[in-house]
Parts: C-alpha cells; sequence; structure tokens
C-alpha cells in the first residue's frame, strides 16, 4: 500500500517525478493519435523511465509496444482502459487495469476476450463486476475519477454512496487500487478532487494523477478532434456531436504534471510507485506448437522419420514402379530425405510439419480439393513424401534452404490451398481436433489511407464533396500510395493544392492523419492453433457478429508471442477445377476410366495452344491482362515456359529488362 494523500512526502530533485499511466494510442480506434514508436522516441527524449499504453477495451498493440519499450530501454506498463458497467443505479466506471506481473497480464487478457467473446450482440465493449472479481490477481486497478459510480456520486454530493463504492472496489483489488485525479480542462474537476480528497483522508485509500493521454503534442489536438469525428461520422461543426477532449490531454513533461499536482504531491508519487510495482516479463520469440498425438513408445522425431521415410517409398513407387530401388539416381532421394530430416528435427518444426500433414490428408479424405503446393515449400522433399505437396521438387532443382535454413532460424511457413467452399470446414476440423480455445484466425488493421484520408477529412470539416471528390482523383490508384508518394509523381496535385486554400487546409490534416489505424478486419487465411488455451499468448476478439474469433495481435505479432500460424487460403480456382472434374465424369461415356486431375500429362500440345492464345481467364496466377501480354510475347511451349513466365512477372524482372532478354 502506497502512502495516502496527507501523507506525502516531498517530490526529490532526483525522482523522475511522475509516469503517464492512462494513454490511448491509435489503437483504441474510437479516439487516441498516439503512435507507438513516436511515443517511445518522446518518451526517450523526456528522459521518462517509464511509460504506460492502456486502449480502450483492447489490447492490440501490446507486442508491439513492449517490445518497442524494452528496446529502449523504458519500463513497459501493459494496462487497458475498460468500462465497467454500473450496478442498481450507479454509474458506468472508466476503470484502468494494469498489469503488476505475468499472472496479471493472463487475468487481463481473458478480461479483455469476455468483453467479445461473452457478449454475442456486441451490444457495448463493457464488462460486468462479476466478471472482474474472477480475474483481478495481479491487477492494480484506477478508480476513472470523474468519470466512474464513485466520481459520479461525489459530484452529486453523496458521499455515503461514494464510500460504499469505495469499500466496494477496494475489497476486489485488495492493496491494489488508487482514487485517480485529472486535471485536463473539464466542467467540474475541482469540485470532484476536492470531495476525492476528503473521501481518501477519511478511508486512508491512495490517489493517483493522470493526464488522459490521447495526443502527443498540444497542436495535435485539432487533428485528434478530426480522427474522432472520423469514427463518429460527424462533422466538427455538428451541434450533435460530444465533445469529450480537451487541448491538455497530450504528452506532458512530467515537470508539467509537477507545476499542475503541486498541492497534491502524493499523486505523483503514487504514479511512481505503481510504476515500479508492475513488473510484467513476456516471453518472446519462443514458438510453441500445439502437441500433436504419436504413438507411444515413440518420440516426435522418430515417428515423424518414420512416417517420411514411409511416404517416400510411396513416392518412388508411383514414380517408377515396386522395382524403384534398382532406378539409375534413387539415391539422391533418399540422401536429400536424410539431409531435410535432421535439419527439421534438429529445429525442433517435427510437430509443425505432422500438424500441416494432417489437415492436408483430413481435407483429401473429405472431399475438399487442396492445391499441390506453392511457394518455399515446395522446395521440401519430406513435404512431399507427407503430401503436403505434389510436386517432387529434385525433379525441378527446387531448394530446401529457401524453405527452412537452420542459419536463419524462422518458423516453417507452408502456403496451403483449399477449395473456397471447403475451407472453413478445415478450419472446424482444426478447432474440433485441438479445441475451440485453441484455434483462431488473425486480426488485421485498416489504415487511413491516402486516398480514404483526404475524403474523410474533408468530409468532416465540411468541405464541398465535389473538392474532396478532385483530391481523391488526383492521387494515382496504385497499392501503398501515401500522399508524399502522390505530390511527388503527379505534378497537378501540388498545383491544384497551392492554388486553392480550402485544398490546402484538407492536405494538411490529412497529412497528420495518414496511416492511422482506422478499423479491424480478419486475415485472409491465417490460422493460429495454440498448445493450450488461446488467452495464455493474446487477447482474443470477435467480428462485429460476434461470431468468428480472431486474435487482439496481428499475425507478426502472434508470432512474437508464441503462436504458431498456419496459412488456410481460400482459392476459388481449386473450387472451378472441382466443378469442371465433377462435370466430366458426370458426362463421361460407360466404362470409361474416371478423369483424374493429379495424373495429367503436363506434355499436351492443345493445353499449350490455348495458353499461347492468352486464354487464360481464371488460371491461377496467369489471368492478370500484363501475364497476359507476356504470354503472348514468350509463346510457352513445356511446363517449364509456365514456371518461368511466373518467376519473371514480378516488378525487378520487368523493370530490369531482363524479361525481354529471356523471350530473345
Amino acid at each position: 500500500m502506497t502512502e495516502s494523500q496527507d501523507q506525502a512526502p516531498a517530490a526529490s530533485e532526483s525522482s523522475p517525478g511522475f509516469v503517464h499511466l492512462r494513454l490511448h494510442t491509435e489503437f483504441s480506434i474510437v479516439d487516441g493519435l498516439v503512435r507507438i514508436k513516436p511515443l517511445l522516441a518522446r518518451a526517450r527524449e523526456l528522459n521518462m523511465p517509464a511509460i504506460a499504453v492502456t486502449d480502450l477495451a483492447n489490447m492490440f498493440g501490446l507486442i508491439k509496444f513492449y517490445s518497442g519499450a524494452i528496446k529502449e530501454g523504458i519500463k513497459p506498463v501493459c494496462g487497458c482502459d475498460v468500462v465497467v458497467r454500473g450496478e442498481e443505479g450507479a454509474a458506468d466506471t472508466r476503470l484502468l487495469l494494469l498489469a503488476k506481473d505475468r499472472e496479471g497480464y493472463l487475468n487481463l487478457s481473458k478480461l479483455i476476450s469476455l468483453i467479445y467473446t461473452d457478449n454475442p450482440n456486441r451490444s457495448d465493449a463493457s464488462l460486468r463486476l462479476d466478471q472482474l472479481g474472477a480475474f483481478s490477481d495481479g491487477v492494480i486497478a484506477l478508480s476513472g475519477g470523474q468519470f466512474s459510480d464513485i466520481g459520479a456520486a461525489l459530484l452529486e454530493g453523496d458521499q455515503a454512496r461514494a464510500a460504499a463504492y469505495l469499500s466496494r472496489w477496494r475489497s476486489l483489488f485488495p492493496e491494489s487500487f488508487y482514487l485517480e485525479l485529472q486535471r485536463v480542462g473539464r466542467e467540474r474537476e475541482e469540485d470532484y478532487i476536492d470531495a476525492v480528497l476528503d473521501l481518501a483522508a477519511a478511508t486512508r485509500t491512495p490517489v493517483v494523477a493522470t493526464n488522459d493521454v490521447r495526443f502527443l503534442e498540444q497542436d495535435d489536438f485539432d487533428a485528434h478532434e478530426v480522427r474522432v469525428c472520423i469514427n463518429d461520422r460527424r462533422t466538427l461543426d455538428d451541434p450533435r456531436r460530444s465533445r469529450e477532449y480537451t487541448d491538455q490531454q497530450y504528452l506532458k513533461e512530467p515537470a508539467e504534471m509537477l507545476a499542475l499536482f503541486n498541492d497534491i504531491p502524493t499523486a505523483l508519487e503514487n504514479s511512481i510507485e505503481i510504476a515500479k510495482r508492475c513488473n510484467l516479463s513476456l516471453d518472446l520469440g519462443t514458438p510453441r506448437l500445439p502437441n500433436y498425438p504419436v504413438p507411444d513408445g515413440l518420440t516426435m522425431e522418430e515417428f515423424f522419420s518414420q512416417i517420411s521415410v514411409d511416404g517416400m517409398k510411396r513416392r518412388l513407387i508411383s514414380l517408377y514402379g515396386e522395382d524403384y530401388a534398382e532406378e539409375e539416381g534413387i539415391d539422391r532421394y533418399w540422401e536429400r530425405l536424410d539431409f531435410e530430416l535432421k535439419i527439421i528435427n534438429q529445429m525442433g518444426f517435427a510437430g509443425y510439419f505432422l500438424i500441416v500433414m494432417e489437415f492436408i490428408q483430413w481435407s483429401k479424405d473429405n472431399g475438399i480439393p487442396v492445391g499441390p503446393g506453392r511457394g518455399s515449400g515446395a522446395g521440401s522433399i519430406v513435404a512431399y513424401a507427407l503430401k503436403i505437396t505434389d510436386l517432387d521438387p529434385l525433379k525441378y532443382d527446387l531448394l530446401f534452404e529457401r524453405f527452412l535454413n537452420p542459419e536463419r532460424v524462422s518458423m516453417p511457413d507452408f502456403d496451403v490451398d483449399f477449395c473456397m467452399e471447403g475451407r472453413d470446414r478445415v478450419i472446424q476440423h482444426v478447432a474440433e481436433l485441438y479445441g475451440k480455445e485453441a484455434v483462431s484466425q488473425i486480426i488485421t488493421f485498416g489504415t487511413l489511407a491516402a486516398k480514404a484520408v483526404v475524403r474523410d477529412v474533408a468530409r468532416v470539416q465540411g468541405k464541398p464533396y465535389a473538392l474532396a471528390d478532385k483530391l481523391s482523383k488526383l492521387i494515382p490508384f496504385e497499392p501503398g500510395m501515401t500522399l508524399t508518394k502522390a505530390f511527388e509523381e503527379e505534378p497537378e496535385l501540388g498545383a491544384f493544392v497551392d492554388s486553392d486554400e480550402e485544398a490546402q487546409e484538407i492536405i494538411e490534416m490529412a497529412f497528420k492523419l495518414e496511416g492511422i489505424t482506422r478499423n479491424v478486419g480478419k486475415h485472409a487465411g491465417g490460422v493460429v492453433i495454440a498448445p493450450t488455451k488461446l488467452t495464455d499468448f493474446t487477447p482474443l476478439y470477435t467480428d462485429e457478429a460476434g461470431q468468428g474469433l480472431v486474435t487482439q495481435f496481428d499475425k507478426n505479432d502472434v508470432e512474437t508471442a508464441g503462436l504458431v500460424k498456419f496459412d488456410f487460403l481460400g482459392l476459388r480456382t481449386l473450387t472451378i477445377i472441382d466443378w469442371a472434374v465433377k462435370m466430366i465424369n458426370e458426362r463421361r461415356d460407360e466404362g470409361a476410366p474416371e478423369l483424374n486431375i493429379d495424373h495429367l500429362e503436363l506434355n499436351d500440345e492443345r493445353v499449350y495452344k490455348l495458353l499461347q492464345s492468352g486464354e487464360t481467364t481464371a488460371i491461377f496466377q496467369l489471368e492478370s491482362r500484363g501475364m497476359k501480354e507476356l504470354i503472348k510475347k514468350q509463346v510457352p511451349n513445356c511446363f517449364e515456359d509456365i514456371i518461368a513466365l511466373v518467376a519473371l512477372f514480378l516488378p525487378g524482372p520487368l523493370q530490369s529488362g531482363m524479361v525481354d532478354d529471356f523471350i530473345d
């Protein structure tokens, strides 16, 4: 327990003075303009020993913040801002929760997940008191200041009711509950502070100051208001819009906070005490694979090696017949298999191969078409032996080192394509096999891109639609386009902005907001499978309908947190092929053999004639306009020509002139 307000020691000159504990980044979505890298750079510049990130009802940015802060030598205080529903007529409370340690972090992760998984309608992102009680160990709570049941009762003059609410909070968070004070220029702040200091003295409850940070510099207030209006779909001059924020909610220097609360030094001291009490240590970068069941008496590696050898035998029989051992050059298959098995086992990735093998085999057994394999994974003969891929890597001189390399330790990554109609069934099977609490899809974050930010800013500023439309259309349409790049590439854009004052106002604000996280979505193919409950690794989120489960960490952060990502890609081409094969087999003559897509010859002249004509719509990776033009130039007449086409149709070769050299 830290000292109460009436026993305040004077802040020493050597003391850091103050630690920011309530701060929203861009990942709060509804508000917050703070980007994590600039935040940490500013904290370092101000010699802050610690800082907290406490986004609203999520932990989207936690891994980025934690790992970034450690690199900068700043102590990360990890937490979350949550709304707790008031009971029996009490006001809702904007409770701030901070993790003291790993237990507190895991409890926070469970609480934040409950907001979405236990609230099917997603009507409001809030928690109940009973949920808090179950997961309060290892957690420090800050009261929410005016925006709490205690604050509301005090401002109504009901000290007794405020004391009863305080007693309940303190029983939920023994020795870990603080009454929160803020001076950011809101109405009735001093009335609240006078009343809460009396309550703190009477109950010997510690107080702490926060600045409810939403942006880095005071000058960013206007940009933050625009950001809030974009989310609320309001204009700046709309009389109905709520004006909840002030220009004081910036990352104040410790000296500014000392001046602001010089009459309540304990409130500043306690911010430092809380930072000292929060000592979260996360084990990052260590992959944790789910447990694949292996027969008794065998290790994972022994079982993996055994079935790989058996699979290789079956592949060789299908290639060369039962007498494959007599074939010349057969030894190189076994040498390559032995080489790969040693590396895979040594790197601890046997389980990964077994998991992928299982769900691919299940798909094939259940009539769900699976792609033959693409990407660097097709360079593995073990993957070929286990029927993860259907390409013989030796026949095409594919390198295993592109897929796995002990000198560059990273998780193997198979891009597995499934028929679009069957993909969800495969994910459902995996969830049933490993447990619904262990399987989820992965979140993605949408940002305010160049074209969109210009339109959004113009709308919020109340500028004419025609002006926004013209500005947006002057920005070149290409992936990854930024405003800076647009001004470099499109002279007319610069000339127009220079000549129009309203356009200048739009662009000036658009530059401040470009790239800010705007919304969340679901990764097209990424699925994670945890060895235990997902909440041991990441908080969970659901889509707007409250259905599809997704991680709160994006694809890079889930892997940093220790989860292994599997790519379940839905491919319409496979669905079309499946339809075609079924139609052909339904119409075949009586007694004629069934068509098997896996056994088609690769030297059918009619196929190449069709390709040469550029009639390649709906053929995977050969259907774009640029690719069709390249095909007509190259005139493919064997499978190796198609390989070359796909390899050459990339920005580097196309821009270097290499493609024309190859064709010549």
